[in-house]
């Protein structure tokens, strides 16, 4: 089953209805489209265009002025028709090039004209929804017996007589049929750039169809939008060497490519509820990872095994924070803009040996890394290009003022919990001094001897005793911080601070009697300076504390 070619003028003046009819004017145009007929007089007290639209007349009502022949060809109209001998008082030089007239020297009347486009556009519509419920079925079956998008493509294309090929909604391919290597290599760019550029104004919203210059010669391009719901989710283009078209097959591949975006959008959001179902278990799987949250290693072993994960390779974990994004509310749904930004970043620096694996918690984007090096120097290096790397990727996404955070190297996977503590502590501390850009949690040094005596009675006691009322989150404990990081400079920390000096001075003798002692003194600023740190060290202990228990 086809769809039934459009009415052409062509295909009217073939009407029996048409008889004796003939074309008065030096053009003809028989592939014009013929849907609406409207008398003379209608069209002239208008002003709207004449698209498909045949203009009919008796001969003494026609106008016998050049405007009326020029209106019609500038409004768009297919034909106009004198049911009638043509006034011989109507020169031919008044009818304009383009515009088509025809004479049907047998008065047939506009009722009769009226009523046999009336049946004629019925019966093509009526065609049309029986070739489109005709591909749908086809396309339909083969989505329910469970086709993949190589097999409904091939179906497209076989429907369509021409190759095609599926665009996600990033204009990357997603599948193709009909072509081969070389030809689509040639074919692609031209083609990827002509609908970004369609999408850029806006025009991919109905199906046309266009022609494209290509270093592989001129094609025509059938070009559907997929919708699911309000959402743009990509394009199927259905291709045809050259740029000349019959009517039928240019509606045939409308049709096709209209229909086919209901059934491939279907198949596209079947894959990827596929691909999120398995991205969100290995996410489940590298939280248990960093968390140590396995009950045996028998346990670890198995669910590494479905993942297909190396526990013995040496691993990397990487983490970062972007500033804007919401953290994760109660109910741990995460944030799909980090989900992306760690797709991102897992992407980067591929080698066809080194996997990579991705997770979001609450916040924080997490990656862990294989590495192919074996030497401690080497693996150093390494592990420094691929941090320098995602932050640098970071930057340009908008995120420059995020760090990323690695520990040292885990050895075995049973190691990787380690090696995330001390990234989540480095990127603690990165963010506290903010510190941008890679940061190894060995190179602060000073904060890894603290740590080890942060989480202690003593400590917390002395910087109870130190610190005093002044808690973290207040807005003198921000002072405290911007005066001790620029030195004890009160010109330096008003300027950072958005403050009048006399202000700052003020909120610093108001941190004196808060802490029991005069903060502008060195040997008192480096007593709040350690409390401060261990009371940041002692926090982020806790929060991966509590952290660890939900993972």
């Amino acid at each position: 089953m086809e769809p039934h070619p459009r009415l052409t003028l062509g295909g009217l003046l073939d009407e029996p209805l048409m008889e004796g009819a003939r074309t008065v004017s030096d053009y003809t145009d028989n592939n014009a489209p013929v849907t609406w007929a409207l008398p003379l007089a209608e069209v002239m007290v208008r002003y709207d265009r004449l698209d498909a639209t045949i203009v009919y007349a008796r001969p003494e009502s026609l106008a016998a002025k050049a405007s009326t022949f020029t209106s019609l060809l500038s409004r768009g109209s297919s034909a106009l028709l004198v049911d009638g001998p043509f006034p011989t008082s109507i020169d031919s030089d008044d009818v304009p090039d383009g515009l088509t007239v025809i004479e049907v020297p047998l008065p047939i009347g506009f009722a009769a004209l009226n009523r046999l486009l009336a049946e004629r556009t019925l019966t093509q519509e009526v065609h049309v929804m029986r070739y489109a419920s005709h591909v749908h079925q086809s396309l339909a079956g083969l989505l329910h017996r469970g086709a993949g998008m190589s097999t409904l493509l091939k179906e497209v294309s076989s429907l369509s007589d021409s190759p095609a090929v599926v665009f996600d909604a990033r204009c990357e391919t997603v599948a193709h049929h009909g072509l081969t290597r070389q030809p689509l290599d040639l074919i692609l760019p031209p083609l990827q750039e002509h609908l970004v550029d369609r999408a850029s104004h806006g025009d991919n919203h109905d199906t046309v169809t266009t022609t494209l210059q290509t270093p592989n010669g001129e094609w025509s391009c059938t070009v559907a939008p997929i919708r699911l719901g309000k959402y743009f989710e990509g394009q199927v283009v259905i291709l045809h060497p050259g740029k000349n078209q019959g009517v039928h097959e240019l509606a045939q591949r409308e049709v096709v490519a209209d229909q086919a975006t209901a059934i491939i959008g279907s198949e596209m959001l079947r894959q990827r509820s596929v691909e999120e179902a398995e991205e969100r278990a290995r996410g489940d799987f590298v939280q248990a990872l960093v968390h140590g949250g396995f009950g045996t290693k028998h346990e670890m072993q198995t669910r590494a095994e479905f993942h297909d994960i190396d526990l013995d390779a040496t691993f990397a974990v990487f983490v970062t924070r972007t500033y804007g994004s919401p953290t994760a509310a109660a109910d741990h749904h995460v944030d799909r803009s980090l989900l992306r930004l760690a797709r991102y970043a897992a992407s980067l620096l591929p080698h066809k040996n080194v996997r990579s694996y991705l997770t979001v918690l609450g916040d924080i984007v997490v990656v862990v890394r294989t590495v192919l090096a074996t030497t401690p120097t080497e693996i150093e290096d390494e592990v420094r290009r691929y941090a320098v790397a995602m932050a640098d990727d970071l930057a340009a996404r908008g995120h420059a003022r995020s760090a990323v955070a690695y520990g040292p190297a885990a050895v075995g996977a049973t190691d990787i919990r380690d090696s995330y503590r001390e990234a989540r502590v480095a990127l603690g501390i990165a963010d506290r001094m903010h510190i941008t850009g890679a940061v190894a949690h060995q190179e602060l040094r000073s904060f890894g001897v603290l740590e080890q005596i942060a989480d202690t009675a003593r400590s917390r006691q002395f910087t109870a005793d130190t610190l005093g009322p002044v808690r973290a989150g207040a807005e003198l404990h921000s002072v405290l911080l911007s005066y001790l990081e620029h030195g004890g400079n009160v010109n330096a920390t008003a300027r950072a601070m958005n403050m009048h000096r006399n202000t700052m001075l003020s909120k610093i003798e108001r941190l004196s009697r808060a802490c029991g002692c005069d903060i502008r003194l060195p040997e008192n600023q480096f007593s709040v300076w350690l409390a401060l740190r261990l009371e940041l060290l002692d926090g982020l202990g806790s929060s991966l504390a509590r952290e660890s228990r939900y993972g």
